[in-house]
């Protein structure tokens, strides 16, 4: 897939917020977000977490990490572990496909890759017409979610989920 056409639309959308007076209310309170695709859903993320986007390939698997942990792929020489939000969150699964993502992000001294079925767009979204998520909307827990938009983008809190102690796995070998 040429990724030449995400990126055009990514830079796109960024010259047009960019090209907005600085302090004005149309740029102050915005949301850019990646859109992505998890279980028929639609979920985003803030993209000043985002890195880079990759297709899934040559995942490598890590006995005894937790099950949302799929394993770690090598990014240009760094080593990224790949998490499963899908089981993270306990969404139905349907299998990796060659069309799965890895959305790769960084925030709290971590970087790691988030598996997503789909990649769909980078928008903007004013972050008021975001409305609080209520339990039974998503079945992701509240704590981890900034709102859900009118058109019922589910907009993850990818601060609180970086901070989740699940994420750091610690254990040690006994050899």
């Amino acid at each position: 897939m040429n990724p030449a056409p995400f990126v055009e639309q990514v830079l796109k959308e960024r010259a047009r917020a960019l090209a907005r007076q600085p302090g004005s209310a149309a740029t102050r309170d915005m949301l850019e977000l990646l859109e992505f695709r998890l279980a028929d859903e639609r979920y985003a993320v803030e993209t000043r977490y985002v890195r880079e986007v990759h297709p899934l390939r040559d995942l490598t698997p890590l006995p005894g990490t937790p099950a949302f942990v799929r394993g770690i792929v090598n990014l240009r020489g760094r080593i990224v572990p790949v998490f499963d939000l899908k089981k993270f969150f306990s969404l139905p699964e349907q299998g990796l496909t060659d069309l799965h993502r890895i959305i790769v992000v960084r925030g709290r001294d971590l970087e790691l890759g988030l598996l997503a079925d789909v990649v769909v767009s980078v928008r903007l979204i004013a972050a008021d017409k975001l409305t609080p998520a209520l339990p039974t909307l998503s079945a992701i827990g509240a704590e981890y979610l900034k709102g859900v938009s009118d058109e019922r983008l589910v907009v993850l809190d990818l601060e609180r989920i970086l901070a989740d102690p699940r994420l750091v796995v610690d254990d040690e070998v006994e050899s």
